[in-house]
This record gives C-alpha cells, sequence and structure tokens, in this order.
C-alpha cells in the first residue's frame, strides 16, 4: 500500500495497526521516503510456511519422538 505522509499524519493509528499485515510505503511529492513494516514478518512468514507439515493425526509426542530419532 502507498500513502501520502500527510495521510500518515491525519490516520497514523490506523496505519500502525495496517503495517502488522502488509507494508506501507509513505510518499512526498510522488516519491517514497519511507517504508512502514512489521518487524516480525520473516518470524511470520516462517511460521505460516510450517502449517500443514504435519499431518491432524499425528499428537504432539509423536512428533516430537520423530524428531529426536532424527538428531
Amino acid at each position: 500500500m502507498s500513502i501520502t505522509a500527510t495521510e500518515l499524519k491525519m490516520n497514523l493509528s490506523k496505519y500502525l495497526l495496517l503495517a502488522a499485515t502488509e507494508d506501507i510505503y509513505i510518499t512526498r511529492n510522488g516519491r517514497t521516503i519511507a517504508k512502514l513494516s512489521n518487524p516480525y514478518q520473516e518470524r511470520m512468514d516462517i511460521a505460516k510456511s510450517l502449517i500443514g507439515i504435519l499431518p491432524a493425526d499425528v499428537t504432539l509426542e509423536e512428533a516430537e519422538e520423530e524428531r529426536a530419532s532424527l538428531l
């Protein structure tokens, strides 16, 4: 999403909440001057990529045992 610096000033709390889910590029005079983003986005992407790796019928204990056997 791209917004002007003036828009950011007028609605800062709104854009701080949005920054948790998407990058926000701030422009001034048509040029991008800053980027507002979630500092933990990389962690969130990694966690999302792991969803669905284990079958639904596997218990946590079984997964831990399998992991331990690989080490």
